[in-house]
């Protein structure tokens, strides 16, 4: 069984969210696969952990995504489409998926089950353990334990290919000199995520106004 952890959004608490991470994935293109013929079992946003930043990036393209499908204003056809669409910088779903989505050499994955039916409806069989149970069979890589606030989500995060999708050349950087080991590296590398996040969160939020 995978390791599952529940999210509640802001202004949905009827909507928990539950979320998993995987690293080592053998399987994606299996994975991909069942995407692609639509495979009910597999309605998921299977994402490249490598493409999202912090635990904050990922939560607020799934808070726009499930009030887009609540409030009819959603792009995509599905809840799990539209928050691969909401990552995104721009509206081109195909690329949304290219950059954000799974490919089948992805080794590092996380998922996201919605509790949402296309039409809008809540889906009542979505729960914490149902989907550790699916995820735990379907996946054949090593599931990553969350933390309560979810920061293990940004651990695999290649922070370049982020700020080369976003246009990100404003936040410092940490590669280089001084930016191995100790305190100060640490913390300067905190503070850079904190830039880079920021601008990524405004983009979505004009993105999606």
């Amino acid at each position: 069984m995978a390791a599952v952890r529940t999210f509640t959004l802001p202004h949905y608490d009827a909507y928990p969210v539950q979320v998993a991470l995987f690293s080592d994935v053998r399987n994606a293109a299996f994975l991909r696969s069942q995407l692609l013929a639509a495979n009910p079992e597999f309605d998921y946003a299977f994402l490249d952990a490598a493409m999202i930043l912090t635990p904050q990036h990922l939560l607020t393209a799934t808070f726009l995504a499930l009030h887009a499908f609540l409030n009819s204003t959603h792009k995509t056809r599905t809840p799990h489409s539209e928050l691969v669409f909401r990552l995104s910088p721009n509206n081109n779903i195909g690329e949304s998926y290219r950059t954000f989505g799974l490919t089948d050499t992805t080794t590092r994955l996380i998922a996201v089950k919605l509790p949402i039916n296309a039409d809008g409806t809540r889906d009542d069989s979505v729960s914490n353990e149902k989907v550790g149970r699916h995820l735990g069979s379907a996946v054949e890589g090593v599931s990553v334990e969350l933390s309560e606030d979810g920061g293990d989500l940004g651990r695999f995060a290649e922070v370049h290919r982020i700020k080369k999708v976003y246009k990100i050349t404003c936040a410092k950087s940490t590669s280089g000199k001084g930016a191995k080991g100790g305190p100060a590296a640490n913390a300067e590398k905190k503070d850079d995520r904190s830039d880079i996040e920021a601008v990524i969160l405004g983009t979505m939020a004009l993105k999606g106004s």
